[in-house]
């Protein structure tokens, strides 16, 4: 194996080992990872055919928590802004890209680590908003994610309700997400063998995740993704910048 190949293993299984955790913050910290080394062409349609899996298990597990008068106006805004966003992004400057990117990952990490007080949603029409913001994201990136999160810590989702509205959310997306790929003939041969390679790893990282959730302090875990995020995105920025 290539160090290429080693990358694809690694960010994946530590990206599904957190979404096993806490039900997100897989496409933020795989994205992140993957893209430096293989771009956002390669990445982007690869990760959804791999976390498309992931979220159905999650989906699957946590299925009785799951509300759907919370998150059908966030379904809504979501799958209009997805085609725009896969279809914006292959016309920006990779450096730019990157860049973006490095901004949405870093400024969730600092936001959720230092998460200032937020009032109680009331108008729960803003989830159209949060949720065309998170198409965006997901179309460009596959790192909808942010959005989501500040819309149930507003909405005062408990832990169960983050780990089923999630899943379901990027469930849902991901089918968009890879029929948009599709149809626009990004999945390649190297983009179908990457997503082979990254299946068993993101089973792997999900098990894992899974088996340690009764077992880690899952604030602990959280604070550290959350700062390893900061600096991921710290990077990305600075290296891009020149």
């Amino acid at each position: 194996m290539n160090a290429t190949t080693y990358t694809i293993i690694a960010s994946l299984f530590f990206a599904f080992l957190t979404f096993g955790l806490t039900g997100f913050g897989s496409g933020l910290i795989a994205m992140a990872l993957l893209t430096p080394v293989l771009g956002v062409g390669t990445a982007a349609p690869m990760f959804a055919l791999v976390s498309i899996s992931a979220e159905c298990l999650m989906f699957i597990r946590y299925r009785e928590h799951i509300q759907l008068q919370s998150v059908w106006r966030l379904v809504i805004g979501s799958l209009i802004a997805i085609p725009i966003g896969i279809l914006v992004v292959p016309k920006l400057n990779e450096h730019l890209v990157l860049i973006i990117l490095g901004i949405v990952v870093a400024g969730y990490g600092t936001y959720s680590l230092f998460m200032p007080h937020l009032p109680q949603l009331v108008n729960r029409t803003w989830g159209f908003l949060f949720g065309f913001t998170s198409g965006l994201l997901t179309g460009a990136y596959n790192s909808g994610g942010p959005p989501l999160v500040i819309y149930g810590n507003l909405a005062r989702w408990d832990r169960n309700e983050f780990k089923s509205n999630l899943p379901g959310m990027f469930m849902l997306n991901s089918l968009v997400v890879i029929t948009s790929h599709f149809l626009a003939g990004h999945y390649t041969r190297p983009v179908l063998e990457n997503a082979i390679i990254g299946l068993p790893a993101m089973l792997i990282g999900l098990l894992v995740g899974w088996s340690l959730d009764k077992r880690v302090n899952p604030e602990s875990f959280r604070k550290m993704v959350l700062f390893l995020l900061v600096v991921i995105g710290v990077r990305l920025i600075l290296g891009n910048l020149t």
